[in-house]
């Protein structure tokens, strides 16, 4: 829904691909956007300047295609297929919120009328894009409704405030709550009745109430007059009143209700009270309020009776309260007191009324501690040497908290038969699920030996909501692995023969775990901060592999012959690396430059070869050829398979992440700086690829962790996601100081991109024009010409639109583009500044709306043609907004003397090819006053003369030594078969 295309019918060409053969409505429809009298102003996407310097709103005619609400929804979900802007992210995150609601129940039925028809137009306008029904006048249709209490109408008023713009350009305006309500609306309704997969109605419709529930399972969605029913106003009204009693009355003052234990002789008992909307710590109890005594706004005596007549609705027990003229409590003997901690208090909870609970509800339960100690024949074996077949001494205790229990108290809290007891000191939730699982773990084993694999499927695998592991006591190296601190632990590793680098004491750490965790035969995700060096640790554990597999050794134990061979097998075989196609470039070269002992096979384009892939010691693919080519991938024994920005498989149901996942494989590594963007059900997609199963299925994992931890941040499922994950789960911090002191000042990495097709079409193009004319002159001419076609070439690698100037989009057109997107993307992910050089003013200029808009984040661009009073404002805002922000930068305007030490990162986007220059721009961040280290990253396009004026400089040092302060002019003097060789282009540099 951003601003159109300026070419006729763009809007639905651009739909076509999404709606081809679904029943989607082309018409056109008229929108209040900005712009001049002749066009509206061009959509950030596109890379346009605008040329008007004050638009005006004005109502435009735009081709569309409205899609059905189910199509819709299936393109939000779609990451893949999804052009990210910051329309489309508003509602994809409304779409999930609809999801959620729908998850958690917070819907419910509703029956309404249908407006009356619009009035025609010659344009045929729809009166806004959200809107899909079309049901006539003087009908009604039954429609499930999202219920907003409490925290949900919190963050829904938070997205609306958030609601860019361009969500709203329909021709009649509406606030942004009314806009996304109706959206809201739209897709929570289409997500009931796609997850009613039984009509509500099993048999013919008679009365009109039958209608009604008939309609309410009918897939509306595609079909018009599904969702249509006779009107009946009293059960209209009726269900009116039903919504009105659920949803939260947007008063000064709120109902509180509060849960006070006995005393001695006394019952539980309930408090009624008054808290402010917008200070809760402002509460006052219910005898106050009668009293006339209450400090809050408003009409406190109507606002608690109003409360209290929505809250007995929801819990009913609440009435013997109101016998009183004037209700201030609600006695309850125990099992009471356990129906509100169970039943009422969430319902109260998520209705938008105050509840507060003792600390130890939800907290304190019965559940069990697991002591293991390593035997003292295996004590020693507590190294690098220890294996999953080592035998261990295990207890297995009752534990309510921090205590363990006797038998005898068990017994004593059986025979009591409450559901809510105190137990030490402490209030405990049993029931007798709880009671009947203790008495069988009483019964069993509770001693003995067991071998650690066992131990940690105990751990890990533990799933028991009734009886939960609580607790976790070990020693030696399986106390450490489960406690997440076997990197500490381990001896380090020092850097492997083979490997030219020497690794960074971290490093070696990270090596040893990686080493260890693939030992045990277990999976591990490295989620080091972006810049700590991910990529040469997975090199060093190849490297490392491939010696030790070279040299002999004794194995710490006999396995089984079978399990012998395929050892044997999987030492020998490859590891499968799968990263985006933007990085492929990357891993060859780093390969090459600190692993040349591995033999590298990239399995990507219209060449590849799968024979090739048993000659290689690493094997490097793309998402998208490992979705493709995935029969020929499992064909192959892999001895591991590791995912690059594993991110990329956060959401477990694309193709993608069920391809990676289904490749068969002895270990498998998952390397990103960010294991979760949004939400623990992508930890769980992660882990899943690591660990197959070691979580359990998805269901599973979003009530055990998902929900507890995010709707209810229970500490105790919180505790327990972090024990069953930390010990597969490597995560070091740059803020660390311990790995701070190990880091340099300034850390520069080359970032390798490749072109795309389009890119790679213009470069040749631009060489075999250029060399002809440069062949046949001299001189000044020849200098001319020469600097032109660098010139050239370098637009192109940077972006098509860089060199045609024809306005056209940007997104999907460039491989140096998506690098730095997704280079961006983590670093304004991490909270943290960069600034992005540029020799081209005009490119800059194509960057900062186009990252502004695909990042929703701000983007300042400083150039040449600022006044200083500008300049100083922008840097200024740079250095004092807390805020992440990308710094756009003209490499002449701010290459020299500003002071930028907000920023800790550093992107050359197109080179200078002046190492001096370069440290110039580089030091407006790394200079006096910078208290971070700086991580410096230069762009450049694989196989095309960027690359080998790169190889040409780190080759002849005192080159460039000699030519600092002349910039590029060096290269003119290059012959014709030399500049042919520099500007030479290579298959490897397309994607």
């Amino acid at each position: 829904m951003t601003a159109p295309d300026a070419q006729p019918g763009a809007a639905e060409r651009a739909a076509e691909p999404h709606f081809a053969g679904r029943a989607s409505e082309a018409r056109l429809l008229e929108l209040l956007l900005p712009g001049s009298a002749r066009e509206p102003l061009p959509s950030p996407e596109t890379g346009r300047m605008a040329d008007v310097a004050r638009p005006r709103l004005r109502l435009w005619q735009v081709p569309a295609v409205i899609p059905p609400t189910t199509d819709t929804l299936r393109i939000l979900d779609d990451q893949a297929t999804t052009a990210v802007t910051a329309t489309t992210r508003h509602w994809a995150a409304v779409a999930a919120f609809a999801h959620d609601l729908v998850r958690r129940g917070r819907v419910i039925p509703q029956l309404v009328l249908n407006p009356a028809p619009p009035p025609a137009t010659s344009a045929d306008a729809h009166p806004d894009p959200m809107s899909m029904w079309a049901a006539p006048a003087n009908n009604a249709r039954a429609v499930w409704r999202p219920v907003l209490t409490g925290a949900d109408a919190a963050y829904f008023r938070d997205l609306a405030l958030a609601m860019p713009p361009a969500c709203r350009t329909s021709a009649t305006e509406r606030p942004s709550t009314d806009v996304q309500r109706e959206a809201l609306e739209e897709f929570t309704d289409a997500l009931v009745r796609r997850a009613l997969t039984t009509p509500l109605l099993t048999k013919p419709p008679r009365t009109p109430q039958d209608h009604w529930l008939a309609a309410l399972s009918g897939d509306a969605a595609t079909t018009a007059t599904a969702a249509r029913c006779p009107d009946v106003p009293g059960l209209r009204r009726e269900l009116e009143r039903w919504h009105e009693a659920v949803a939260t009355s947007e008063g000064a003052t709120r109902l509180c209700f509060r849960l006070l234990e006995p005393s001695e002789n006394d019952d539980w008992r309930v408090e009624l009270a008054l808290q402010a909307a917008d200070d809760p710590s402002l509460y006052v109890p219910a005898a106050q309020v009668w009293g006339g005594v209450t400090g809050l706004p408003g009409k406190p005596e109507r606002e608690l009776l109003t409360g209290l007549g929505r809250a007995v609705r929801l819990y009913p027990e609440l009435d013997r309260a109101l016998r009183v003229p004037e209700p201030g409590e609600l006695a309850l003997d125990t099992a009471g007191a356990f129906g509100f901690l169970r039943q009422a208090a969430p319902l109260l909870q998520a209705a938008g009324f105050g509840v507060q609970l003792p600390r130890w509800a939800g907290r304190t339960r019965l559940g069990l501690k697991l002591t293991t100690r390593t035997t003292k024949q295996q004590s020693a074996a507590a190294s690098q040497g220890f294996g999953m077949r080592e035998l261990v001494d295990f207890r297995v205790d009752l534990a309510v908290g921090d205590e363990t229990i006797s038998e005898a108290e068990l017994a004593e809290l059986a025979r009591l038969k409450v559901p809510l007891v105190r137990v030490r000191g402490q209030w405990v939730e049993l029931d007798d699920r709880q009671l009947k699982a203790a008495l069988r773990a009483v019964e069993g084993s509770r001693t003995g030996q067991a071998d650690a694999a066992e131990i940690l499927r105990r751990v890990v695998g533990s799933d028991d909501e009734v009886l939960p592991l609580l607790e976790v006591d070990a020693d030696g190296v399986l106390g450490d692995l489960l406690s997440g601190q076997a990197e500490r632990r381990l001896a380090p590793l020092a850097t492997p023969p083979g490997l030219d680098a020497t690794l960074r004491p971290y490093q070696e750490r990270g090596l040893a775990w990686l080493s260890f965790l693939s030992e045990l035969g277990l999976g591990g995700v490295l989620a080091d901060d972006m810049g700590l060096g991910k990529t040469i640790t997975t090199l060093a554990l190849l490297v490392h592999e491939r010696a030790s597999a070279a040299a002999p050794h004794e194995p710490d134990s006999t396995p089984a012959p079978q399990e012998q061979e395929q050892e044997r097998e999987r030492a020998g075989a490859p590891t499968l690396l799968v990263c985006p196609m933007s990085l492929i470039g990357n891993w060859q070269r780093e390969a090459a430059r600190f692993a040349p002992g591995l033999r590298v096979y990239v399995h990507h384009g219209t060449a590849r070869d799968a024979t090739e892939i048993d000659h290689a010691d690493l094997v490097i693919t793309t998402y998208g050829t490992a979705a493709r080519d995935l029969e020929t991938l499992k064909e192959h024994t892999w001895r591991r398979v590791v995912c690059d920005e594993a991110q990329a498989i956060k959401n477990s149901g694309t193709l993608q992440a069920q391809a990676v996942r289904s490749i068969p494989t002895g270990t498998r590594l998952a390397l990103t700086g960010t294991p979760v963007e949004n939400h623990l059900a992508e930890l769980w997609s992660i882990m899943e690829f690591a660990n197959p199963g070691m979580l359990g299925p998805r269901s599973r994992f979003r009530t055990r962790f998902q929900e507890p931890i995010e709707a209810r941040q229970d500490e105790q499922a919180a505790d327990a996601l972090k024990r069953a994950t930390g010990p597969f789960i490597l995560r070091r911090l740059k803020t660390d100081k311990s790995i701070i002191s190990d880091l340099p000042e300034k850390l520069e990495v080359k970032e390798w991109c490749p072109l795309t097709a389009e890119q790679a079409s213009l470069y040749q193009a631009v060489v075999d024009d250029m060399l002809a004319k440069i062949d046949s002159s001299e001189g000044i001419e020849r200098r001319g010409l020469v600097l032109s076609a660098m010139a050239k070439l370098k637009q192109v690698c940077n972006h098509p639109a860089h060199l045609l100037k024809d306005g056209s989009r940007l997104a999907g057109r460039s491989g140096k583009l998506a690098r730095l997107e997704q280079l961006a993307e983590e670093i304004l992910a991490e909270g943290e500044k960069a600034l992005l050089f540029t020799q081209y003013a005009e490119f800059g200029a194509m960057l900062q709306p186009y990252l502004a808009q695909r990042l929703d984040r701000p983007v300042l661009w400083l150039h040449g043609g600022l006044p200083k009073k500008t300049r100083d404002r922008l840097v200024d805002r740079f250095q004092h907004d807390e805020e992440p922000t990308l710094f756009v930068l003209s490499l002449k305007a701010a290459g020299v003397g500003l002071n930028l030490t907000a920023a800790n990162h550093v992107i050359h986007v197109d080179r200078w090819w002046n190492p001096a220059v370069e440290d110039q721009a580089t030091d407006r961040a790394f200079r006096i006053g910078q208290r971070k280290n700086v991580q410096v990253r230069k762009l450049i396009c694989a196989g095309t003369l960027e690359e080998r004026v790169d190889q040409m400089i780190e080759r002849k040092k005192a080159l460039a030594e000699r030519v600092v302060g002349t910039g590029e002019e060096w290269l003119t003097d290059l012959s014709t078969e030399e500049l042919r060789e520099v500007f030479r282009l290579t298959a490897e540099g397309v994607s």
